[in-house]
């Protein structure tokens, strides 16, 4: 029974996470609405992880996606 709570704990548990995506990405474009000072190499590496988060959640990818994610609002101080 133990080991029944565990693992719908689990799967309840990665099924939010990978619906947090979209509010990861929508954190991205709201810090990129207020046109923070970046440089073009940053600017443009921070589109790059946004776009690939964004297709990776897409095609079911979510853990990679939240890393592509994650590693954007890194970039942008978030």
């Amino acid at each position: 029974m133990r080991k029944l709570v565990l693992v719908l704990g689990l799967c309840l548990s990665g099924a939010a996470w990978a619906h947090n995506c979209p509010n990861e990405m929508k954190a991205i474009d709201a810090k990129l609405a207020t046109h923070p000072a970046l440089s073009k190499e940053t600017a443009d590496k921070v589109a790059k992880l946004r776009a690939e988060g964004e297709a990776q959640h897409k095609a079911g990818k979510h853990d990679e996606s939240m890393a592509s994610l994650g590693e954007a609002k890194k970039l942008l101080g978030i």
